[in-house]
């Protein structure tokens, strides 16, 4: 029996998965956000995709299949990225802004998946929900890492780390959520900016605003 996170296909060639896999999840994101997941039929997202309904069949059994892997692959950004981002950065409130940046920098490029996520993950079924919700508890542990190695180093007063990730993540999740109130106020950066002082700066130590001000600017 197949692991809730596989999406079985009947093309065995990866590279073509992939590439034909993106297309066609591109494709019913953008109608799942326009029109909800429910009245979203194949046969629209195939025609959104430019593609036959016979070939969607190919790399998709069922609608769930599209929508599970639409959110999967937001989880699988957040999880390559942050680290990626981290990579050669040694101070741990450097870490931390880097991991919120990044985060906020993936919401920004799939905006429309992030939204998604929001509205429909309760429509999968609950084994795919349970996985999803898995997924967004190893996200949090990379900022929730950030955040405790801060703390160990005297930079940040100690706080209830996973509700201050939470804010973390409701923050940059509000970008997509909340654009029509943002994106006419802020660019991507000064948003970002804003959540620092808002969501770091206030809880460092004496050791921690010393240590901002000695880091390169955001």
């Amino acid at each position: 029996m197949a692991s809730p996170g596989t999406v079985q296909s009947l093309v065995t060639d990866p590279k073509l998965v992939g590439e034909r896999r993106e297309q066609i999840v591109r494709a019913a994101v953008k109608l799942f956000s326009e029109q909800g997941y429910f009245v979203t039929t194949i046969q629209q997202i195939a025609r959104e995709a430019g593609i036959s309904v016979g070939l969607v069949y190919q790399y998709f059994r069922e609608k769930d299949d599209v929508l599970f892997l639409s959110l999967k692959d937001v989880l699988e950004t957040y999880e390559r990225e942050i680290p990626q981002a981290l990579e050669g950065i040694e101070h741990p409130l450097a870490r931390l802004r880097a991991a919120l940046a990044t985060y906020c920098r993936v919401v920004d490029r799939l905006r429309e998946a992030t939204v998604l996520t929001y509205r429909s993950t309760k429509s999968l079924r609950p084994e795919r929900r349970r996985y999803i919700k898995e997924g967004e508890t190893r996200t949090n542990r990379l900022l929730e890492r950030c955040l405790r190695a801060c703390i160990a180093a005297g930079y940040i007063e100690p706080v209830n780390t996973q509700l201050l990730v939470y804010q973390y993540v409701h923050f940059a999740h509000a970008w997509a959520l909340k654009s029509w109130a943002f994106r006419n106020r802020y660019t991507l950066e000064e948003y970002i900016a804003e959540g620092v002082k808002l969501l770091v700066d206030p809880f460092l130590t004496a050791k921690g605003r010393a240590a901002a001000r000695s880091l390169p600017s955001r």
